[in-house]
């Protein structure tokens, strides 16, 4: 049997030009690297080389590379230390359940209780007037109304509600949580505004045909929804006011501490590896912190 030869058969087939392919992998790794570069650089070097310092040694003539954990005895077997962290961690419960209280009523009243989109972001500029400011401005800017002879002594004696004017109003506990809450209320606020503004609105309505109550709504419906923002907002404050030095030592007139405090006080000193000790430890608790707030929430809903 022969075969018969056709023009299409004897013509020899062209040659594929095969181009070089990078891995999907290689080519991910590329992508995310201008950013890992940054955050390495930017982040994860200082982080590193605070811990490096922590086990240095130190005098009054300066630092000398060692590995050493006298720092971290010293930050550690100090009741005076542990004595300022709790009081840290005592602000810090403070003002986040103010915060938190505070930030969700104004979050639900924008996004529920006021109808039209234009007034709700009017509304919330307006929130976030006072935070075009300096911290430090809206800090002490309480000094006047709080003080002994400020505006709500005054008002309260002129009227006599009271006898003498109230001593605790200013540098005391309440004046540093008062000036934090002042300070942190709309990092709690945007973020669960944020949430509650995307629950479904049928949601509220099938449960108010179901016969809900407003309340039985609020608990069953909207805070579960919006358990992530809040989750994000507890983040925010809790990191910001376990970092505040500044107010505790302005709104305590140095009666109070936070660990903060003392690392700006040791960093005067210049007692630079006891600083980064305890910043060490105070970033493994923020970390601890934040690490119990996502076993909680998952917040990937929100992002």
């Amino acid at each position: 049997m022969s075969t018969v030869l056709t023009p299409e058969t004897t013509e020899p087939a062209p040659a594929r030009t095969r181009g070089f392919r990078m891995p999907e992998a290689a080519i991910a790794w590329l992508q995310a690297a201008p950013l890992a570069l940054i955050l390495g650089f930017f982040f994860l070097l200082p982080i590193l080389t605070i811990a490096i310092v922590s086990f240095w040694d130190y005098d009054f003539a300066g630092l000398y590379p060692d590995f050493m954990t006298l720092n971290y005895v010293e930050t550690l077997g100090s009741w005076v230390t542990w004595k300022t962290y709790l009081n840290t961690l005592k602000y810090t419960a403070m003002v986040w359940g103010l915060t938190l209280a505070i930030g969700f009523w104004v979050a639900y009243f924008l996004a529920f209780h006021v109808r039209t989109t234009t007034m709700q972001m009017v509304l919330f500029l307006v929130c976030t007037v006072p935070f075009l400011t300096s911290n430090i401005i809206r800090m002490i800017s309480w000094i006047p109304v709080l003080g002994r002879n400020g505006l709500v002594n005054s008002t309260l004696v002129d009227m006599g509600i009271i006898p003498v004017p109230i001593e605790w109003l200013l540098y005391s506990d309440f004046a540093v949580v008062l000036a934090m809450v002042h300070l942190n209320t709309l990092f709690m606020v945007t973020p669960i505004f944020n949430t509650l503004m995307r629950i479904d609105k049928s949601l509220i309505e099938a449960a108010r045909d179901a016969g809900a109550t407003s309340w039985q709504i609020l608990w069953n419906v909207i805070i579960p929804l919006a358990k992530p923002g809040m989750a994000i907002g507890s983040i925010f404050v809790v990191t910001l006011v376990m970092a505040d030095f500044s107010t505790v030592q302005v709104m305590s007139g140095g009666q109070s501490a936070s660990v903060a405090l003392m690392m700006k006080n040791q960093m005067s000193l210049l007692q630079y590896p006891a600083a980064a000790a305890n910043a060490v430890v105070l970033l493994i608790i923020v970390l601890l912190m934040v690490a119990a707030i996502l076993r909680v929430v998952d917040i990937r809903k929100e992002l």
